[in-house]
């Protein structure tokens, strides 16, 4: 099986195809060159690779000489509509689009993954899938509905995945059993008044004003209406509303987005919400109409692969850098919606830089310790020799 001989190389290389997906950012649903270029690479390692007819991805299959089961990992390959600021060498030269969201750094690690299970094909007993997956950041339906409905996905036993993680510092994961990131659920609320003079507002019915008990209301369901140790948000994003300054506004617009990581709380909230928007609406003559759309559901680990994870990167890193009871986030992820279907585990790899101010996800700024690129890679592989022994009813060979 593959050691740490051609470590460094390997680690040199993956920072070339990070920072050459990061120059070259696509957003969700455009990943054409993206798609290509990670087939064209797949192949020149000796991989062999299979796209899809309705949407960019793409999926490498490494078949070993032996039966067993088959595992599967996943990257997702979608950019942000984000201007980057980062002054580097590598920076983006598709303005206005950005990867500020590590997915340039995941592609990296699957790429890397590939090249060294390719190599140890002889050796193998089962079949590892290598998953890049489409328009991630596409919620609220995001694309592995459509990878989940391939073909290729029917007999997959185990799947794994992983985010980089600014907050953590490079060398150090964050992993738990049971729900790690939040589902995201979006609403959009509209609130219908009557339109009248600003000097005769007894003649409307003020939309701006029930938008304004609407917004102060939905911090009442959070701190009233929910057991105070459950972990739920709702957020108002944007307002939309009015047409002069001396109307009374008949429409509002509200649009935002629910954070749960239960799913009996997730079942609630609507019915809270519509409860809330009749009372208040009826109580100044108004009307509403909402759009509550189920997006990512909760990403919940499963209790076996992340034991496996757990074990591979105590393996890499150490037990001290292994966080294995990690507070959940508020941040969602299409990954939840494998884990649905498919045992599977996900974790936090840590890409913070020691001794600076690391930015956030989602920024201008945001960039990566690059030596977080191999440490993924490792634990991934160990991760995967664990997986094929476990589901194959075999010892691993680490």
């Amino acid at each position: 099986m593959w050691n740490d001989e051609n470590a460094e190389d390997l680690a040199l290389q993956l920072v070339k195809w990070r920072r050459q997906f990061h120059q070259s950012p696509e957003l969700s649903g455009c990943e054409q060159q993206t798609s290509l270029t990670i087939t064209n690479i797949l192949k020149k390692i000796g991989v062999k690779v299979f796209t899809f007819h309705d949407n960019y991805g793409v999926c490498g299959v490494v078949k070993g000489q032996y039966s067993g089961p088959v595992i599967a990992f996943r990257a997702d390959m979608d950019a942000l509509p984000i201007m980057e600021k980062n002054a580097v060498s590598y920076q983006s030269t598709h303005s206005g689009i950005m990867h500020a969201c590590g997915h340039d750094g995941h592609m990296a690690i699957l790429l890397g993954l590939a090249s060294i299970f390719v190599k140890c094909r002889r050796e193998l007993s089962g079949t590892v899938k290598f998953i890049f997956q489409p328009a991630e950041e596409n919620a609220p339906l995001g694309g592995a509905t459509f990878i989940m409905n391939e073909e290729i996905m029917k007999d997959v036993q185990v799947i794994f995945g992983l985010h980089l993680w600014p907050d953590l510092p490079c060398g150090h994961i964050g992993i738990r059993t049971g729900s790690l990131m939040a589902a995201s659920d979006r609403l959009t609320i509209k609130i219908l008044g009557k339109g009248a003079h600003a000097g005769q507002p007894h003649h409307g019915v003020d939309a701006i004003t029930i938008a304004a008990d609407v917004i102060e209301g939905l911090g009442h369901i959070m701190s009233r209406q929910l057991d105070p140790l459950e972990t739920a948000t709702i957020s108002i994003g944007t307002i939309k509303g009015g047409e002069r300054y001396n109307v009374i506004a008949r429409e509002v617009i509200l649009e935002g987005t629910v954070r749960t990581l239960k799913e009996e709380v997730r079942q609630e909230i609507p019915k809270k919400l519509e409860r809330l928007l009749s009372g208040m609406t009826a109580a100044q003559g108004g009307h509403y109409d909402i759009d509550y759309a189920r997006g990512y559901p909760i990403l919940k680990n499963c209790a076996e692969p992340t034991k496996l994870v757990i074990n591979a990167a105590q393996k890499v890193i150490g037990n001290q850098s292994v966080h294995s009871d990690v507070k959940p986030a508020l941040t969602a992820e299409d990954f939840g919606n494998y884990l649905t279907k498919i045992p599977g585990a996900f974790f936090w790899l840590g890409c913070g830089k020691v001794g600076v101010q690391n930015e956030a996800l989602h920024t201008s700024c945001f960039d990566i310790d690059e030596s977080a690129l191999l440490i993924g890679v490792k634990i991934l592989y160990q991760t995967g020799c664990l997986a094929l022994a476990y589901y194959g009813g075999k010892k691993a060979i680490l």
